[in-house]
């Protein structure tokens, strides 16, 4: 999916170097074919493990920091979920040069959704809520901050840099003016002042999985935690046409306010990946193209 270094600071990882790792920690599964799985992910590489695993790896230091917290908080968080999530079947320490922790996880089946292609819409946005409203109702004790669960305002400065940034690629059309008022809505509209709640923080379309065009389990739970609960509201513009929008809308009895925030929390963050991602992730660049449309659509 990559054309070039997504990042600075990428650890090399290929198949030999799994293979090694798995036959030096979990030598019971050192006979299994080890292949690379194509993914428009990030932060991890990928690798199929039999048919019943996956491997997966940080590329980067950053998403080191959520192998031990996906270990520790996945199994817990299972038992009130709707759909299936990931289940660690082992926990990879560093060894053979490869610097941090890692996992091998129960193969999920199913495929990723994609804006404009969507079997059934409708059910899919039932499905969503479903889930989002079961992740919300959690109350387990102890729970860390969500990576980007803060307020609105906290993504001000990096939004406004991306939104400069576009306006010095015009082959990327994008309506800077526009996107900048629909921006500054969500700056003024009023903040999260309930308790905070689980979120999955990421629910783009390269953490869900689908079979017949119904949400089958949800994966990557690098950013959860506690916070806005408009940050699970990703959905409604990455992957919903404007229908299936609004049902999943009233499924979770969204207000304006929140509604507003979701809208340009999606938006930022698509700004965002936009320039950082238009020459090396070709997934992440038309996820967030398709993210710019549908926003400015509805405003």
């Amino acid at each position: 999916m990559s054309r070039g270094q997504m990042h600075p600071g990428l650890h090399p990882i290929d198949d030999d170097l799994v293979r090694r790792l798995i036959a030096g920690q979990f030598p019971q599964w050192a006979g299994l074919a080890v292949e690379r799985f194509p993914s428009g992910g990030t932060v991890n590489a990928m690798y199929r493990l039999g048919d019943g695993m996956v491997v997966r790896l940080p590329l980067v230091e950053g998403g080191a920091e959520d192998v031990s917290m996906e270990q520790e908080w996945l199994p817990r968080l299972a038992p009130h979920l709707p759909v299936a999530i990931p289940e660690a079947l082992g926990a990879g320490e560093p060894a053979e040069g490869y610097p941090w922790p890692w996992s091998v996880y129960r193969w999920l089946a199913g495929e990723n959704p994609e804006a404009g292609a969507l079997n059934e819409p409708v059910l899919l946005a039932e499905d969503l809520a479903g889930y989002v409203t079961a992740m919300r109702s959690i109350t387990l004790p102890g729970a860390p901050e969500a990576y980007r669960g803060g307020p609105v305002a906290s993504l001000d400065a990096a939004t406004r840099a991306a939104i400069k940034e576009l306006r010095g690629i015009p082959q990327e059309g994008v309506n800077c003016d526009a996107v900048a008022a629909v921006w500054e809505d969500a700056l003024r509209a009023p903040g999260w002042d309930g308790p905070p709640v689980w979120l999955h923080a990421d629910l783009m379309p390269g953490n869900l999985l689908v079979d017949g065009g119904r949400l089958t389990s949800v994966i990557d739970f690098g950013c959860m935690g506690l916070g806005d609960p408009a940050c699970d509201l990703f959905p409604a513009w990455n992957l919903l046409p404007a229908g299936a929008r609004e049902v999943f809308r009233e499924a979770l009895g969204v207000d304006d306010a929140a509604w507003r925030r979701g809208r340009g929390r999606t938006l930022s963050q698509a700004l965002i990946a936009l320039p950082y991602y238009r020459k090396t992730n070709p997934a992440m660049a038309h996820n967030a193209r398709h993210v710019i449309r549908a926003v400015l659509e509805e405003f």
